[in-house]
């Protein structure tokens, strides 16, 4: 959730945003998991489909590290949530450099 919270408070200041989920975060943009959590009802946080599709909808860009998929058994084409790149820590890496403001989880 935090995640999701940081992102969706930076497009709405207009900065540029890029989430990189590695293994242990990639059950989050699986189909189906940000609706378990929004149901879970849980008190005081926001709608996580809605943090989502803020991102999405402002040009943020959520990626999936591709050690993800076998080291979780994701198949890319049938699981994983609509808008998420797949790609490489170096991918993001050289996105992400120059970066006035970084984030870790």
């Amino acid at each position: 959730m935090s995640t999701m919270i940081m992102g969706s408070s930076g497009v709405a200041v207009e900065d540029e945003v890029v989430l990189f989920f590695g293994p242990g975060g990639s059950p989050a943009l699986l189909k189906g998991k940000l609706e378990e959590i929004r149901d879970m009802k849980l008190k005081g946080l926001p709608d996580p489909v809605q943090l989502y599709n803020d991102i999405k909808d402002q040009g943020g860009k959520i990626y999936l590290c591709v050690l993800a998929l076998e080291n979780r058994d994701i198949d890319p084409e049938k699981d994983v949530r609509e808008g998420v790149e797949v790609v490489s820590a170096p991918t993001f890496l050289m996105e992400a450099a120059g970066a006035s403001v970084s984030l870790t989880f």
